[in-house]
């Protein structure tokens, strides 16, 4: 069955703009969205641009269409305003949209905790640019980690900006959203996990740290860093060590370098 065909061309002056299914959330790039189809979420609708790009996704959209979605035929400038100037890469899925989970899933994780290796946790704090929770999102499903805990407050939403950066990890990462950050760090403490704070001003360096047991990983905003509280209820602190004339890394940057010292770590544990 063909898809359907939308009038191709620029819109008129004073047009609608584009808008997706109401309700979805979208999903852009070719990466994303495969991820996406291959873990077996299928898209209501997929939108994919019109001539090469329809045949160079030939497999994509049979695949996504065999899933129930409805594909349609766009022209580019659709995608592009829908897309708002971020590459689509001649495609978008619109899917339900991600849910954060609640605190309560986190401690019945916790509590029937059965695999070998002892917990991997990232707490983000104040991380509110969408492109920075995408990426440690992304850094974080590299590293395996088991789940990021972001506070309800001064969190960045998982929307389709976060899913596009993250690639696949934003469907993948267990996100635990909690009311009060620094009552569940307590609460993490007394469930027997380490929780280690980076600060700059702190006086260990991160590769002096110890991640082989039970860790959560406290990653603060960019600029600002930790809010007091949280720093308070961290049991340690640790810092990048930095040899040049910047006094700090982009935070996904730091986390993703935080995160592999950990699973070093691990890996020589266990060798």
């Amino acid at each position: 069955m063909a898809p359907r065909k939308h009038n191709a061309g620029r819109k008129a002056p004073g047009a609608a703009k584009a808008r997706g299914p109401a309700g979805l959330d979208s999903v852009y790039g070719v990466h994303a969205v495969r991820a996406l189809i291959e873990r077996g979420e299928a898209p209501r609708e997929l939108w994919v641009q019109e001539g090469g790009a329809m045949s160079r996704l030939t497999d994509l959209t049979e695949h996504a269409r065999r899933m129930g979605a409805r594909v349609v035929s766009q022209p580019r400038e659709t995608l592009d305003e829908l897309a708002q100037g971020a590459s689509h890469q001649g495609v978008i899925a619109f899917c339900a949209p991600l849910v954060a989970e609640g605190e309560e899933s986190l401690w019945l994780r916790l509590g029937a905790w059965t695999k070998p290796e002892p917990p991997l946790l990232l707490i983000l704090d104040g991380v509110t640019d969408v492109h920075n929770f995408g990426a440690c999102l992304r850094s974080a499903d590299a590293a395996g980690v088991h789940g990021v805990i972001v506070p309800k407050d001064k969190a960045a939403p998982l929307n389709a900006t976060v899913r596009k950066v993250a690639c696949g990890a934003a469907e993948t990462v267990p996100v635990y959203q909690v009311t009060n950050l620094a009552r569940a760090m307590a609460r993490l403490k007394e469930s027997g996990v380490w929780i280690i704070g980076t600060a700059g001003e702190a006086e260990t360096s991160l590769f002096k740290g110890d991640y082989t047991g039970p860790t959560a990983l406290v990653m603060g905003a960019e600029g600002k860093g930790m809010r007091r509280l949280t720093r308070e209820a961290c049991d340690s602190l640790v810092k990048l060590p930095m040899a040049g004339q910047v006094s700090s890394l982009n935070v996904s940057v730091a986390t993703g370098i935080c995160l592999f010292e950990a699973v070093r770590q691990r890996q020589l544990a266990t060798a």
